[in-house]
């Protein structure tokens, strides 16, 4: 007997000898629904209700995974936790997510372009002689264009210098070229495309008044020191050969094999002889020195332990 004639069976007369065909045709609409329905589907617990409650409804092995260990429930709301999932998962946080991958990889590829963009501007200028100093440098290649930066840079295997000089368009860099082979001091300077840009120096290192501009001045910066080398043997050094040194930083770490130093001499005559010593060994290799663009401040004093 199906559903709808067990309703007409069932049907009964009202008070006033009608029958109820307001029920009789829901339980149609309600028949005709389970008939559209898959007679072969398995019915289905969550199992979260199976594990808490223990319903017992003998499901099919593959209907839900089996109860997990005892203490070790996966389908159970943790304290705080949404029933519904996390608010920002789902298809949309993965799209936010892609969104800031995105982001970062435009911004890595606008970086990159912008590297690129700086490189183009600059020249690297070698064969420069001892006694050139960045301004002399960048007065030379005025006429090519705006200089953004002049970098003087010692090189340990010769008596010469290099530099990196940084235009603010291409053309001035372009124009640059052309100067190679003009005598600079005592040498002819040779001018070339440039393969890196210019690395910026922290601004808060920069001088902040015109008296730590003089003691720049005064001041060179002395790179691959051997790391046997200690802060009383490179004041030896630079007092044999130019002047009286009155500050000095030595610095270093376990990560690099060479150390640097920051030497302020007393004179600044001192500090243009010790650019004289690029490429003199001192320990077992030669160092680098060139002219210091920050000045070497004070240490502040550390505060007294009671």
């Amino acid at each position: 007997m199906t559903l709808v004639e067990s309703a007409d069976v069932d049907r009964k007369p009202n008070g006033d000898g009608t029958t109820d065909q307001g029920f009789s045709q829901e339980i149609r609409d309600l028949a005709e629904m389970l008939s559209k329905l898959n007679p072969m589907a398995e019915e289905f617990v969550p199992p979260s209700l199976t594990v808490n409650n223990f319903i017992n409804i003998n499901p099919p092995p593959f209907a839900y995974p089996p109860p997990p260990a005892a203490g070790v429930n996966e389908f159970m709301l943790q304290p705080n936790q949404n029933p519904f999932g996390n608010a920002n998962s789902g298809p949309n946080s993965r799209r936010k997510g892609n969104f800031g991958h995105a982001k970062r990889r435009m911004n890595n590829r606008t970086t990159m372009a912008q590297r690129e963009d700086v490189i183009r501007r600059t020249v690297h200028v070698s064969d420069i002689d001892q006694q050139v100093t960045e301004e002399q440098l960048a007065t030379l290649f005025i006429n090519c264009g705006q200089v953004v930066d002049c970098r003087i840079c010692g090189d340990p295997n010769s008596v010469l210098r290099f530099a990196f000089i940084e235009f603010t368009d291409e053309e001035g860099a372009r124009n640059a070229l052309s100067l190679a082979g003009t005598m600079l001091g005592y040498y002819p300077v040779r001018v070339l495309p440039s393969k890196t840009a210019i690395a910026p120096v922290n601004p808060t290192f920069l001088p902040r008044s015109e008296d730590e501009r003089e003691m720049c001045a005064r001041t060179i910066y002395c790179t691959n020191i051997d790391k046997k080398i200690t802060q009383a043997d490179v004041k030896l050094f630079f007092e044999s050969f130019c002047g009286e040194v009155y500050r000095l930083r030595l610095l270093g770490d376990y990560n690099h094999s060479t150390r640097i130093a920051f030497v302020e001499f007393v004179m600044a005559e001192s500090a243009i002889a010790a650019l004289n010593c690029s490429g003199a060994v001192l320990g077992s290799l030669p160092i680098r020195v060139s002219p210091s663009k920050t000045p070497v401040r004070p240490r502040a004093p550390r505060p007294s332990m009671h």
